[in-house]
């Protein structure tokens, strides 16, 4: 295991994403005309054309949407970006730009029951089956070969899919992935879908964004990250907003009920795992009691421990971000991802 220690980069990149978004730079309320979106992110925009993938699943089909875009001068190789949970394939913006810059082809696909994808009322959701829908995406666009970047939900989703798939990865990058912990093995209380479900509807901006402020950003907050809490309040503002709601609990029960911390060691792909050390993630912590709850989610020695358990893993720590450094700190991110992937 070799392992980077980063200081914290004073330049930061302030993004703001071309989207129907209303509200002022210098505000962190909600806008005054806040948006609404449909069940999947109608109204919302993406920073380049969204494509869709029609495939048959669990009796049913549906609809996998996906950004490919294409570099001016291609070095040949492809990376895939996996979203988090409260994140979008339009929330790699920055992390596109960058890539496609050095040439490197980007998949950025939103997962089933996410964003722009659809949203079944019925779907037994496993990282298992989001790794085939993800695969069977890529063989469409004839893609055997490739990076795959995950962060948060997308880095368990990655791991599972380096364990089913490991001929297809030749680099693993893994930012911040929850489920290095089993977090009901030390106490959290199993929460049921319907009780993730009156959880999840009704939420307000206001809600997003303390969680966010508080988890994704350590205490911080800026304006280009005001988007982002916009993007999925919209759909809790909209007409399926129950809809919106179901799905994600029966995603937070899959997060919450399948942690990847126990397979680490039989990962393959050479990876490199990144760490915002003020991530204090831990899902379903809030319903554990107080003693529990304080021994959940440091990441800094979450990091060292995976790092340690997969073969070969290099560590770069962020001492002074939490759960997104790509957003928090993208020059700092990008540089090292860069490096990683090459």
């Amino acid at each position: 295991m070799k392992n980077i220690r980063l200081g914290h980069s004073s330049a930061l990149c302030v993004f703001l994403m071309a989207a129907p978004l209303f509200f002022s730079p210098q505000s962190k309320a909600a806008p005054q005309n806040a948006p609404i979106y449909g069940a999947e992110l109608q109204g919302f925009s993406y920073p380049w054309p969204v494509e869709e993938f029609s495939f048959q699943s669990q009796q049913q089909t549906l609809l996998m949407a996906y950004m490919d875009v294409r570099p001016m001068h291609p070095n040949g190789q492809v990376v895939v970006l996996l979203h988090g949970k409260n994140f979008c394939a339009a929330t790699w913006e920055n992390t596109i730009h960058v890539l496609t810059d050095r040439g490197y082809r980007v998949i950025a696909p939103d997962q089933i029951g996410f964003c722009k994808s659809s949203k079944p009322r019925a779907y037994q959701f496993s990282f298992g089956q989001l790794a085939s829908n993800t695969r069977a995406l890529l063989a469409h666009l004839n893609i055997s070969q490739f990076s795959m970047v995950g962060h948060s939900t997308g880095g368990m989703l990655a791991i599972r899919y380096a364990l089913m798939f490991p001929q297809d990865i030749s680099r693993l990058v893994l930012v911040d992935p929850v489920g290095l912990e089993d977090w009901q093995a030390k106490g959290v209380p199993y929460r049921t879908v319907d009780a993730w479900y009156a959880r999840e509807r009704g939420k307000t901006a206001e809600q997003i964004r303390d969680y966010e402020r508080k988890v994704y950003y350590a205490n911080e907050w800026r304006p280009d990250y005001e988007p982002w809490v916009q993007m999925l309040a919209g759909m809790y503002r909209g007409p399926d907003a129950d809809l919106v709601a179901w799905n994600s609990a029966l995603l937070y029960d899959m997060i919450a009920t399948q942690p990847v911390v126990y397979d680490l060691p039989r990962l393959k792909p050479p990876t490199t795992l990144m760490i915002g050390d003020k991530d204090v993630t831990a899902i379903g912590s809030d319903g554990a009691p107080p003693d529990v709850r304080a021994k959940l989610g440091h990441y800094p020695e979450l990091g060292k421990q995976a790092a340690a358990a997969i073969p070969g893993a290099k560590l770069i720590e962020f001492p002074n971000v939490g759960h997104t450094p790509q957003l928090q700190d993208p020059n700092t991110f990008h540089k090292f991802l860069l490096q990683a992937l090459n």
